[in-house]
């Protein structure tokens, strides 16, 4: 191609001059046709591109196509039921409940209820009336060492930064929180003043990096922390362990987003990455980081203090919660995130490979609970891929007391699914600190849109308790999820996850699903015990 090339170049201009005799205007053909042949020239000499190299010009149609590959599978290839990471159908149903528009389907549901993997719960003959049922069901958070426990929806934001979103992001959802009455984890980057302005309720989150909280030399200040921890609008404290998106590898913010605004708020370097700690330094060993959660409640003067973590090694959730019997001191809350979460920047093997799915994580975390005899005194929170009242139902089904949502709450924004989060270009000014894309965020507008996505996925969470009979939230458990196995064979949840007996491990009796990692956890080291003695 590339001889080709340079032949047709030569007979367009030969053809020109030749023509030029008789219309002389035909030169004026060169502003065009000039640069094109001189971009030519130049992709055969540059040396990064081979297609480019071998196919001048022609070569650059693939990296149009690559941009346009997306949207034109999107909104003309993909089915209703086969987009990723989330399929139309949930996109439409979360869009409809924002909006208020109506949000039944017609003609009965395009997914396979044949395939292996589809869930479902059974409804009763004895359905309940929707009228005499809790609306607003609500979930209290604080043990017995808690001073200030808070009164939780069971359907709030989940973990996102001011850095990750925009500030008329936060300033939308926060707004929709105060209007909804619901909480928004701030996420690792700390609590900025589009935090505070709406009036919604916080879960800080504290990170690796301890932004917001974070000494001159990236430790932790008890100081600062206790004076943002002061704030009317914090309820809770999350000190973030791991999440969903990339478990092990700490939090991304790409330099382009690190506006100096945003690098005042974490206290670090703008227009840098920042790359968060992998591990905390404020605690090393699990009896430590209890003494660390006792001392944030202290400084919180008493409000709930919990963590959030995608569960990895097994034998280290078991090695927390022995250091929570033997100091006597107990998170007020968990939240588990499910490996295949995220909304912003990760490598894309932690976001396809690590870490355990929330389904499964969530099960393990209430069954070690459960076989401690903690469950009572702590809350768990499941965070992924929660956009219906079904992904709601089937969570709290699990062990769950509430959930959170950060992709459906995105969604809920406007967020078209571009894909491109981590990039700072998002269209709906939602993933990005461009002020010129912020600035098309309608902040009225779309704290409206989530407010109205919580409410309504609250009220359908009502309404399928009340289908299937049951009184509340606190009747529903494994076994009113089914599961289909194999094409003729299903499974009910607690068949799937079945229920250890209370108290077991109090007795050194767990069962054989838990006694490798019950045996190899310590309360002195998150190594498991061979590795920790070696």
């Amino acid at each position: 191609m590339r001889k080709q090339f340079i032949a047709i170049s030569f007979l367009i201009l030969l053809a020109i001059a030749a023509v030029s005799l008789l219309w002389p205007p035909i030169w004026w053909s060169l502003l065009v046709i000039g640069p094109m042949i001189l971009l030519g020239f130049y992709d055969m000499l540059q040396h990064h591109h081979t297609i480019v190299r071998n196919f001048p010009i022609f070569g650059r149609g693939r990296f149009l196509m690559e941009f346009l590959r997306p949207k034109i599978y999107q909104y003309f290839i993909e089915s209703d039921v086969d987009g990723t990471p989330i399929n139309r159908v949930f996109r439409s149903v979360i869009y409809q409940r924002a909006k208020g528009d109506l949000d039944t389907t017609p003609f009965g549901t395009e997914f396979d209820v044949y395939r292996v993997g589809y869930e479902w719960m059974n409804h009763s003959l004895a359905a309940r009336n929707l009228q005499e049922s809790d609306a607003d069901p609500r979930v209290t958070v604080g043990g017995p060492d808690c001073r200030q426990p808070y009164r939780a929806s069971i359907f709030n934001i989940s973990a996102m930064s001011y850095g990750a979103l925009s500030k008329n992001a936060i300033l939308a959802l926060n707004g929709g929180a105060a209007q909804g009455n619901f909480g928004h984890n701030t996420g690792e980057g700390s609590i900025s003043p589009f935090h505070l302005e709406p009036g919604g309720d916080l879960i800080w989150q504290i990170g690796t990096a301890y932004f917001g909280c974070r000494t001159p030399e990236g430790g932790f200040s008890e100081e600062h922390f206790a004076e943002k921890a002061a704030l009317p609008s914090v309820k809770m404290i999350e000190i973030k362990l791991s999440q969903g998106a990339k478990p092990g590898h700490g939090g991304i913010l790409p330099a382009g987003k690190n506006t100096p605004e945003i690098a005042r708020i974490r206290d670090v370097e703008p227009h840098t990455d920042v790359i968060s700690p992998p591990a905390h330094t404020a605690f090393s060993t699990p009896l430590e980081m209890m003494e660390f959660i006792q001392k944030l409640r202290e400084l919180a003067d008493g409000k709930p203090v919990g963590f959030k973590l995608c569960v990895g090694v097994r034998s280290e959730f078991i090695a927390l919660c022995k250091a929570m019997l033997e100091t006597g001191i107990k998170p007020d809350f968990i939240t588990v995130d499910g490996g295949e979460g995220g909304t912003g920047a990760a490598p894309v093997e932690y976001s396809n490979s690590v870490g355990t799915p929330l389904r499964d994580g969530l099960a393990f975390v209430v069954d070690v609970l459960l076989g401690f005899d903690l469950k009572r005194d702590i809350r768990v929170i499941a965070s992924g891929k929660i956009f219906t009242g079904f992904h709601a139902i089937r969570a709290l089904a699990l062990g769950a007391d509430m959930v959170n949502s950060a992709r459906g709450m995105m969604l809920a924004l406007g967020c078209i699914q571009a894909l491109e989060c981590n990039k700072n270009v998002c269209p709906t000014g939602i993933a990005t600190q461009n002020p010129g894309l912020t600035k098309g965020l309608v902040v009225a507008d779309k704290r409206q849109r989530v407010a109205h996505f919580h409410s309504a996925t609250v009220e359908t969470v009502t309404e399928l308790l009340t289908a299937a009979g049951l009184e509340g939230i606190q009747a529903l458990n494994r076994s009113h999820i089914f599961r289909r196995v194999s094409m003729n064979a299903t499974s009910r949840y607690d068949e799937i996850y079945p229920y250890p007996e209370t108290g077991c491990l109090l007795a050194d009796a767990p069962p054989p699903s838990l006694e490798r990692d019950f045996h190899a956890a310590s309360a002195h080291s998150f190594h498991p015990v061979s590795e920790a003695a070696g």
